[in-house]
Formats: structure tokens, sequence, C-alpha cells
């Protein structure tokens, strides 16, 4: 391709990436409904976002501002029309050793860092890269995250100290460990007391009427008991009625280079929970289409605008997004809705919502964590494979133990060596009989079927068993059943044809398939038969020609023992 061509195509992909009119094609039809859906989320997204500003070790307000900034930011530049965009709890998990190892200060530069990251890879069409992620592993990090979101409340539930600001391990299992050691037994019962208000209210408003915010219902509940009683209870504090400026966040070489890791690992988390959002979007209704690449762009765009404005990473929110497709959000109006009503809250309610206890944000994130696990699923996962199983296990043990995104990775690795050992087993080598008549000499003729894909991981196998044939002189490999082929399997072929030939064995190949051509070619496959003529399309044909060898290696033999005559 030439350099004009590269170009123009690289224009194409850019303009594909920006927002246009298309976005809004379904506006005139569905602008009632996600007005509607916008409201709700709202709705919604208020505890969350105080919940994770307050979880993460930041602030109520960051993560006010994630939900709003990055909210609307999403919604104009990602690839999907119902997406809601937000701070999250996977993110909560990442960003709290953050905090406790580089301080509040920080994470507006993490968050830039890794914005652009995931803009990059947006702009680099590395969209798709989500779908290797198997089931299992995806499932496993969900759990892995829902037990830390709901270990990362035991601390509010069992002091006034804010999050972030004790010394607790950053690890969520010992950090809970270490706060119910160090528990103020006079604050324990006020705090259980208003998380078990919120989490009633969460689980009763819907038996009322499915559209009852629960959370919103029993947070304000909260809220009034300890503004009419005499409790102990922390609360978020005050609220700045307005957003703050945007400002760039104080760099230096030293904290740069250590917040790289930090940075790449929000990164990766961001791409794949937003896509994975987007992804379950997309199967809940018709919502039009999902551009992978641009989702990221958006994203990235997001968390670079929250990190200016004093926020967290922003990514596609599974819980957020499905409430706005449930309650008939169909374009980006509703997201953008999403993040005017929490706009609004902040400037006309800032007051009562710097009220609200830190046990009543506790309570709202342990419900969720909890129903972020479906039972179904768990139990569907563990009656499948071993295999399955064993990598839904492992990655949620490793992301509760260690780290979200080596997890993954271990998950991805942990599925694939078993997806390739499943792979190899289904490679087959069967000696076939020769059909038809059967004549002299024809039981000095393997014809060796190979099916199955033939790579590097069943390669040592197929070269064994075609090596343990014994006394014979024509080997015909039937490839036309052979599927996928690597380099290693096509290299494996030229081994097996140079040393069953240094045997004095002649090999006949048949049925080489049009799709492997030019890599046998590459390869040297067809180069290291004896003959040209010895590669076939019909079996039929490539038998009469091995029983020709065969013919001509009996009149030989004949030849070469002479007459036989007796000796005294």
């Amino acid at each position: 391709m030439t350099a004009r061509g590269v170009a123009l195509r690289a224009l194409r992909h850019a303009r594909r990436l920006l927002p246009g009119a298309g976005d809004y094609r379904m506006l005139p039809r569905t602008w009632r409904g996600d007005l509607v859906a916008g409201v709700t989320v709202g709705i919604v997204a208020l505890p969350l976002a105080l919940g994770f500003g307050v979880s993460s070790g930041v602030s109520a307000e960051a993560g006010l501002v994630t939900a709003i900034v990055a909210g609307i930011l999403a919604a104009v530049f990602g690839g999907s029309n119902v997406q809601v965009s937000g701070p999250t709890g996977a993110m909560v998990v990442v960003l709290l050793p953050i905090v406790a190892s580089h301080g509040v200060g920080a994470v507006a530069l993490v968050t830039i860092l890794a914005g652009m990251i995931v803009l990059g890879a947006g702009m680099l069409r590395l969209g798709r890269a989500v779908s290797v992620i198997p089931w299992p592993v995806i499932e496993g990090f969900t759990l892995g995250i829902a037990v830390i979101i709901f270990l990362q409340q035991i601390p509010a539930l069992t002091t006034a100290t804010p999050a972030g600001a004790s010394e607790h391990s950053s690890n969520a299992v010992v950090a809970a460990a270490e706060a119910v050691a160090a528990a103020d037994w006079s604050y324990v019962p006020w705090a259980v007391a208003a998380a078990l208000v919120v989490v009633a209210c969460m689980l009763l408003a819907p038996r009322v009427h499915r559209s009852i915010p629960g959370s919103l219902v029993g947070i304000v509940v909260a809220t009034l008991l300890v503004l009419m009683l005499p409790t102990p209870l922390a609360v978020i504090g005050a609220l700045p009625s307005t957003l703050p400026a945007p400002m760039l966040p104080t760099v230096n070489p030293e904290l740069l280079g250590a917040l790289i890791w930090p940075a790449l690992t929000v990164a990766a988390l961001a791409a794949i929970e937003s896509l994975l959002s987007a992804r379950v979007a997309a199967s809940l209704a018709d919502t039009g289409p999902l551009d992978a690449d641009r989702e990221l762009v958006g994203q990235g765009i997001a968390s670079i605008g929250s990190g200016l404005f004093g926020g967290m990473p922003a990514t596609g929110a599974i819980a957020r997004t499905a409430v706005n497709v449930r309650s008939g959000g169909r374009s980006r109006l509703a997201a953008l809705t999403h993040a005017l009503v929490l706009l609004l809250i902040v400037l006309v309610a800032s007051g009562p919502v710097g009220m609200i206890p830190l046990a009543a944000l506790s309570g709202v994130l342990m419900l969720t964590a909890w129903r972020m696990v479906h039972r179904a699923t768990v139990r569907s996962i563990l009656r499948s494979t071993r295999a399955d199983a064993a990598a839904f296990v492992l990655t949620a043990v490793v992301t509760v133990s260690f780290d979200l995104i080596v997890a993954v990775l271990i998950g991805v690795a942990f599925a694939g060596l078993f997806a390739l050992r499943s792979l190899a087993r289904s490679t087959g080598v069967k000696r076939e009989s020769i059909t038809g008549e059967v004549i002299d000499g024809d039981e000095r003729i393997a014809v060796v079927r190979v099916d199955g894909p033939l790579i590097f991981v069943s390669a040592d196998r197929v070269f064994d068993e075609v090596m343990s044939l014994d006394g014979v002189e024509v080997v015909v490999l039937r490839l036309s059943r052979m599927g996928q082929v690597d380099a290693t399997g096509a290299r494996l072929l030229v081994d097996i044809v140079e040393a069953l030939e240094r045997r004095g064995v002649t090999v006949l190949v048949k049925g080489v398939q049009r799709s492997h051509e030019d890599l046998f070619r590459a390869v040297g496959v067809v180069g290291a038969l004896r003959h040209p003529n010895h590669l076939f399309i019909d079996l039929d044909a490539a038998i009469a020609h091995a029983r020709s060898h065969v013919r001509r290696s009996q009149r030989d033999d004949r030849q070469d023992q002479g007459p036989f005559t007796l000796k005294e």
C-alpha cells in the first residue's frame, strides 16, 4: 500500500472515532424515554458515586465529579449509545493502594495517564482485544471484585475514621481483619444499624414498586435518623456547591516514574470493564451499533477530563448501564441526562448530601457487591468443565489475594493452556485400510489420515505416532481432513517426510487444502518429497502409485537374490 493509501486509511479511521450527527439518529423517537431513563440512572448513581469516592480513599466530591464530567464526555465521545460511565467498584479496588502508597494527590495524575493510555489503545484499534477473555475468567474477576468491595466497607463500620486515613493494609482481607481487631465497639452498633437500614430499604422498595430507588430511599432515611438522634456516626462532610476549576496536577519525574505501572493497571481495568459493560448493554436490547475502538477513545477522554477536574478514573458501569437500558434509554441523551441530574444535585443540594452518614454508603456498597455475584452463574461455571471451573476459582482467588490485572492475565493464560490442551487432543492420527480388492504387497503400504488441527501443541505426538509405523515401504499421508496448521505443524510434516525417506520409506501426500498451499511451499513441505509427482489430489491415484513402488521394490528384491542353489 502506498503512503497516500495508508494516510487515507488512517484518516478514515480517525474520522470514525469522532462524534457525528448519526449518534443522535434515534433521538426524535426516543427522547422521552431517554429523559426518564437519565433521571432514573442519576438517582441510582448518586449514592454509588458518593460511596465509591469515599471508599477509594479520595473523597465523595471526587466520586461526584467523576460521574458528572466523565459521564458527559463518555456519552459524547464513546462508542455505545447507552453506556453510563463514572466511578466503579473495580476502580476503587485499584485506587485504594495507590492512595495508600502515593497520597490522594497522585490520583488525578494516575487518572490522566490512564486516560491517555486508553485513548491510545482506541486509536490503535485494540478495542476487540477484550473478546479473548473467557467467560469464566470474567465471572471470576467479577466475584473477586465483589468480595473486595464488600470487605473494604468493614473499616467504615468499625470506626469513625474516614476511609483511607487509617493505617490498614492495602489488601482488603487483611484490612478487614485489622479493622475488626481494632474496632470501636461503641461505634459498631450504630454503624451496622445505619447500614442495615439502607440494605432493608434497597430490598423492600422494589417490592412496593420497581421504579422506587431503594438505595436513595435508604440513604434519606439513614440521614434523617442521624439528624434526629444523637449518634456518633461519621458523615460525608461539607461539599462544594460548584464543580472545581480544571487544573493540571503537579508532575515531577520521580512521581511520574512511580505511577507508570499503576496507570497501566488502571488503564487495563478501565478498558476491560468499559468494553464488557458495553457488550452486556448491547445484549439487553436493540441499542444501536457498538464501536469498541471508539468506546476506548471515549473512555480515555472521559478519564483525562475527570483527572483535570480532580476526579477519579472513569469506566463504563455495568449496573448503571443496565438500569439505563431497562428504564428505556436508547440514545446518548439518557447518559447525558444522568450526568446533568448529578450536576444539579451538586449545585442545589450539596448541604444535605454532606450530612449522609458514611455507614449508610457502606450499606449501599455491600448490597451492591452482593448483587454483583449471580449465584446461578457461579453454579453453572462450577458444573461445567473442570478447566473452566478451575479458571473461575483461580481468577477469583488471585483477584482477592494479589492484583486485579494479574488475576485476569493468569486466568486467561490458565484457560488458554487448557484450551490448547483440548485442541491438541482433538488432533488424531489414524492408519486406514486400503479399500477395494487387496493385492499382494498392500501390507507394505500405510495410509495415514491426520484429523484436526496440526499446531505446535500437537506436533510432537503426531510425529511420534507416524514414526512408530514399522514394516512399510510407502506411507500415504492423507491431509484433506486436517484443520488449522501453523508453522510448527507444517515444519513437522517436513520432518516426517525427511525422517521416513532416510529410512527408505517413500512418502506420498494426498489432499493438501488450498488454504494450506502457501504455508507448505514457504516451509518446504512439497520440496521435501522425493519427487513432485508424489503430491496427489485423488486417493485412488495415490494408492496406485504406492503399489507401483511396492512392485518395483519386489522386482528389485528378486533380482538381488539371484538363482537359488544348494551347497554341499
